[in-house]
């Protein structure tokens, strides 16, 4: 795999007006900037999925304010513009045996394309059917400033 693999921050918070947007307006205060963001949310809790532009330097703030969170490598690729894109990433994965457990659009976009992060069942075989089929898949140090 490659040497700087992206990683995405999992915060728990609980499920009440303005806890988002907290640890959004902490890590902003602290010049990280939020990539990639999705949100599963219940009845008493909501699980943050982050990429950030520093995920060593969340993980600490994270850590100095008690705020739980975890930590997984994830799969960021770059989308050619179409739908079509998609449907073909998708068929490589399946084509290579690998399961997707999700999956997410950043808010960034290197080099002006779209990009897909995907948390799979095999980073590295999804990465080798990837860059295969003529996707580029992105370093950390791609998408932080």
């Amino acid at each position: 795999m490659h040497s700087a693999p992206v990683r995405q921050l999992s915060v728990f918070l609980l499920n009440k007006a303005g806890t988002l947007f907290g640890v959004l307006k902490l890590l902003q205060d602290a010049g990280i900037h939020v990539l990639g963001l999705t949100v599963e949310d219940s009845v008493d809790v909501a699980v943050v999925r982050l990429i950030t532009s520093d995920p060593e330097a969340a993980e600490t703030l994270f850590m100095e304010r008690g705020i739980p969170f975890g930590s997984c490598e994830m799969l960021v690729i770059e989308l050619p513009e179409g739908v079509e894109a998609l449907n073909k990433s998708l068929h490589g994965l399946l084509a290579g045996e690998t399961n997707i457990h999700f999956l997410y659009a950043l808010l960034v976009r290197p080099q002006g394309k779209p990009t897909l992060a995907l948390h799979v069942e095999d980073i590295d075989v999804a990465a080798r059917v990837l860059q295969s089929a003529g996707f580029r898949v992105l370093q950390q140090t791609d998408l932080s400033r």
